[in-house]
C-alpha cells in the first residue's frame, strides 16, 4: 500500500511543485552573489538572468526527489525566467537520461537539442551537455555536433565543444580536435575556455596528438584557449609552447 502510494504521490508531482520547493529555499543574499558571478549586467552574457539563490547541491536534491517529472512539465521550467528553475529542469533531463532505457534515452536526447538555447548559461551547458548529448553520441553518428558548432547561438556552440568531453573520456579524440578547429575563429571567451579546457582533456589520452593539434593551429588559436590548453604542461614548455616553439 505505502508503495502504491508513493508511486501515486510521484505521478502527480508537477513543474510548480517544484517551484514552491525552490521558492522555500531561497537565499537573496547569494542570488546576488549569482547574479554576479553569473554576468548577467547589461551587456553582459548572462544579462537579465534571475536568481533565487540556491546551492548546487540543494539544486541537485530536489531535482531528484522529481526526477519523474513529465517532460512537458520540464518544458515549463526551462521556460522560466528564473536560472534555478531552469537548473533544476536540465538536472532532472540528466537524471532521466541516466536511467532511461534506449528509446527513453531517445527522446530526452531530442528534447534536450529543441531546448538547448534554454540552456543559457556556461553552468546550464556543462551540467548537463556532457551527460546527455555525449553519452548518447559514444554510440551514434556525431554530425550533430558540427550543426551545433555552426550555430549563431553562444550556447549550442558550447554545448558542441563540451559534449565532446565524455568522448574524451571513451579515449575518443578526433571529435574534439573537429569541433574545436570550427571554433578556432569564435569571437567569444566563453569558447576559448571551452575548446581549451576540452584541448587539455585530449592530452590526458595523448599528449603527442594534442601537441600536433597546438602546433598545426598556433596561428589561429586565441590565447586564452592555448593557455588552458596547456594547464598541464611543465612550465618551461608551456613557456616555449606560447612563444610558438614546439621543438
Amino acid at each position: 500500500m505505502a508503495a502504491k502510494n508513493h508511486k501515486l504521490a510521484r505521478k502527480v508531482s508537477r513543474w510548480r511543485d517544484v517551484v514552491r520547493e525552490l521558492k522555500a529555499v531561497a537565499d537573496p543574499k547569494r542570488a546576488a552573489s549569482n547574479a554576479w558571478f553569473l554576468k548577467t549586467g547589461k551587456g553582459e552574457y548572462g544579462e537579465g538572468d534571475r536568481f533565487l539563490g540556491i546551492a548546487v547541491p540543494l539544486q541537485r536534491r530536489i531535482a531528484l526527489r522529481y526526477r519523474h517529472l513529465p517532460l512537458a512539465d520540464i518544458k515549463r521550467l526551462l521556460a522560466s525566467p528564473i536560472h534555478e528553475h531552469r537548473a533544476v529542469g536540465f538536472e532532472i533531463l540528466v537524471a532521466q537520461y541516466e536511467r532511461g532505457d534506449d528509446a527513453q534515452r531517445a527522446r530526452i536526447f531530442q528534447f534536450y537539442l529543441r531546448n538547448a538555447r534554454r540552456a543559457n548559461n556556461w553552468d546550464l551547458v556543462d551540467g548537463s551537455a556532457p551527460y546527455i548529448v555525449g553519452e548518447h553520441l559514444k554510440t551514434r553518428a556525431r554530425g550533430v555536433l558540427d550543426r551545433l558548432a555552426a550555430s549563431k547561438l553562444l550556447w549550442e556552440r558550447r554545448i558542441a565543444i563540451v559534449s565532446t568531453l565524455t568522448l574524451i573520456k571513451n579515449g575518443e579524440i578526433k571529435d574534439t580536435y573537429r569541433i574545436s578547429e570550427k571554433l578556432l575563429a569564435d569571437q567569444h571567451d566563453l569558447i576559448h575556455k571551452a575548446v581549451g579546457w576540452a584541448l587539455r582533456e585530449t592530452g590526458k589520452v595523448s599528449r603527442p596528438a594534442l601537441l600536433r593539434f597546438l602546433r598545426a593551429n598556433y596561428e589561429l588559436m586565441p590565447r586564452t584557449a592555448l593557455r588552458y590548453a596547456i594547464e598541464h604542461f611543465p612550465q618551461a614548455q608551456r613557456k616555449r609552447i606560447l612563444a610558438g616553439k614546439f621543438t
